[in-house]
């Protein structure tokens, strides 16, 4: 018996699939660049490997056998993977191009997105970017988004998610303000004092944590005080304005505080507590999933992920 072994030769199933595609090996042929007699050379050459007729030819037409379609059928995700992947590698080589929508949040958009944006377009000419500062969540997929810069605890399970920085809360208040109202020794005084709070839907209530001496790590003090002042606003720039005029006091995350704060023309107010569950952790660069990235997605982030990879400095 002759135990000779026939490699398939996976370029030839590709051919049966354009055949399929095709109904004939004069299209087959063209589309793949060929000789018609190379087609009808690598059919007898697939058939004769796995044994069995795949193509049955008349005078006028082509049809699949049955092997020959479940062949074709079993076989075309794996083709289609294999092209989605060519096609991002090639993608990664070539120069990014393009257009991407971008959301993210007026503060940060204005003080640390916008003014990098030119070396960005520099280095890449050929990319386009619409960038749509909100401070409100968006859903991404309706509203056409490729990218969302998000100030968040933890990225949605269900998008694909770079972190960019770690950011954090501020507590801030003029000298001015302090020195004419006094300045808090603890989160329960606030309820005394005017606090301009994110606009939100309820009552303002802050929650501050202090990691006590003595205590597990892992078991924080914390403090819930209701607030209430003469401003509440859903825009982090405007508060800090608010507060830089004396107005009050003001929960900040610190993209938007940070330059105030390195000037001494804000203050820290009970740095030896966290303000915490309002403002996120951390800056991320999100978009809905799917199996790829395109490159220019993909070079945005990893310039903003530069860009921002020293914080905010406070």
């Amino acid at each position: 018996m002759n135990h000779e072994r026939i490699e398939t030769p996976w370029s030839h199933v590709y051919l049966l699939t354009i055949i399929a595609q095709t109904g004939s090996f004069t299209q087959a042929a063209q589309r793949l660049q060929l000789s018609k007699a190379a087609v009808s050379q690598r059919m007898a050459e697939l058939e004769r490997a796995v044994g069995l007729t795949l193509v049955q030819r008349t005078t006028r037409s082509v049809r699949l056998t049955d092997a020959g379609q479940r062949l074709v059928d079993d076989t075309a995700q794996a083709f289609a993977h294999i092209a989605d992947s060519l096609s991002g590698v090639r993608e990664q080589a070539g120069q990014p191009r393009g257009l991407v929508r971008m959301t993210a949040p007026v503060a940060l958009g204005r003080q640390h997105i916008a003014p990098t944006l030119e070396a960005l377009f520099r280095r890449y000419p050929q990319l386009r970017i619409e960038l749509e500062l909100a401070d409100r969540l968006t859903n991404l997929a309706q509203e056409g988004f490729d990218l969302a810069i998000r100030h968040v605890s933890a990225p949605p399970d269900n998008h694909v998610a770079w972190k960019l920085c770690d950011s954090r809360t501020v507590l801030v208040a003029t000298a001015g303000y302090l020195r004419r109202r006094g300045t808090p020794e603890h989160p329960s005084e606030l309820s005394t004092h005017d606090c301009l709070a994110y606009l939100r839907t309820g009552p303002a209530q802050w929650l501050f944590e202090q990691a006590e001496p003595g205590r597990a790590p892992r078991e924080p003090q914390r403090v819930s005080v209701a607030v209430q002042g003469p401003l509440r606003a859903n825009n982090s720039e405007l508060l800090r304005d608010a507060v830089l005029s004396g107005l009050g006091i003001a929960q900040l995350p610190d993209f938007s505080a940070g330059a105030a704060l390195r000037a001494g023309r804000l203050r820290e107010v009970l740095p030896a507590w966290r303000p915490v569950g309002f403002f996120g952790d951390a800056i991320y660069a999100i978009r809905p999933w799917s199996p790829t990235t395109p490159r220019a997605v993909q070079v945005l982030v990893e310039h903003l992920r530069q860009a921002l990879a020293g914080g905010f400095g406070v």
